[in-house]
């Protein structure tokens, strides 16, 4: 199996690396089952204080891999649109397994991070981006939503109208405009972005363990994440097998403006 992720230990900070370079780093099925064994490794060594997930290459993350569901029917059977909350589940439970990691969790965000991209960085703790980046959930220009916590995660940090408005129009934001609304904690120039996750790290390593782990649970747990999820999961059960859906991906691979019907 190709090596579409990589870790690293430095010292108390675990890397999580994104290493589809040549796709821009767009997350298929593989990606995922490798980030489950990531997270797993990263939970059970020793020494390590914080997580940091980056992208390598020109982006952080195109988002899903489109080509992906040309295989649900391996993994599903051919009645998998029937099955989409089953699907989606599973996906979630992928990104959700980021967020449960007690470990702090630190995104760093370059170049375009972009639907599942953007939700896997929704899923970490904290998020700094460089100057330049793009971030934004396009899935209603696809016939979907946000489905992989997107909706909800955005809405926890940025309130109901906000939310809204970018996932309505589906817009991609500049970095500084992230900051603003609460999306990232800082913008800093693309070759200060390794260092500042450092920084930051190292000023969470003076915290004692267990009452950073704590905190994140309790802070966590604030939100009805786990209700969000399912009515995710529901509302895109609905929209999958819908007209609006494939013309949105056809017209998304043929590069032309979709004509949805609300069909």
């Amino acid at each position: 199996m190709a090596e579409l992720l990589l870790t690293h230990q430095r010292g108390p900070i675990f890397e999580i690396v994104l290493n589809r370079p040549e796709k821009r780093n767009a997350i298929n099925p593989e990606m995922m089952d490798q980030l489950v064994e990531a997270i797993r490794l990263a939970s059970r060594t020793d020494g390590v204080r914080t997580v940091v997930v980056r992208g390598e290459g020109l982006a952080f993350s195109s988002g899903i891999d489109l080509t992906s569901f040309m295989h649900l029917p391996e993994k599903y059977g051919n009645n998998w649109l029937q099955r989409m909350r089953s699907v989606t589940h599973d996906v979630q439970s992928v990104i959700t397994l980021v967020e449960r990691l007690e470990i702090p969790t630190l995104a760093l965000i370059h170049g375009h991070c972009v639907g599942m991209g953007l939700e896997l960085c929704l899923a970490c703790d904290l998020r700094i981006a460089a100057q330049g980046a793009k971030l934004g959930l396009p899935e209603t220009l696809r016939g979907m939503i946000p489905d992989v916590g997107g909706s909800t995660r955005l809405t926890r940090l940025v309130g109901p109208a906000r939310a809204k408005e970018l996932i309505f129009t589906g817009r991609l934001i500049d970095a500084d405009v992230a900051e603003r609304l609460g999306i990232v904690n800082s913008v800093v120039s693309e070759s200060e972005l390794l260092a500042a996750g450092d920084t930051l790290a190292a000023e969470i390593q003076k915290a004692a363990p267990l009452a950073v782990g704590m905190a994140k649970r309790v802070i966590d747990g604030l939100a009805d994440i786990d209700r969000g999820l399912l009515l995710e999961g529901w509302a895109q059960s609905q929209l999958i097998p819908t007209e609006d859906f494939t013309e949105g991906i056809q017209s998304f691979l043929q590069k032309r403006p979709p004509e949805f019907k609300g069909k």
